[in-house]
């Protein structure tokens, strides 16, 4: 994927992935904005993208409507 190029825009209907999904990536990603314990409540929801910011070297930030935390492109999927 490019730098700086979200595959999600604002207004994006998005999926969360699966509570596995998410507990595998927080197992795993060491690097910045790691997972919050209450994100994994939302596993498996709807949502819409309310925000994009980017990460320092272009990894895409989601923050979605009425939903905890800032997600990573890993974690969502399109609806």
């Amino acid at each position: 994927m490019p730098l700086y190029q979200a595959d999600f825009p604002v207004g994006s209907s998005v999926r969360i992935a699966e509570r596995a999904d998410l507990e595998h990536f927080h197992a795993t990603w060491k690097l910045h904005n790691p997972l919050l314990a209450e994100q994994f409540n939302f596993a498996g929801r709807n949502a819409e993208v309310s925000a994009v910011g980017y990460y320092h070297g272009g990894d895409p930030l989601y923050t979605l409507r009425d939903i905890p935390g800032v997600w990573h492109e890993q974690c969502l999927s399109a609806s």
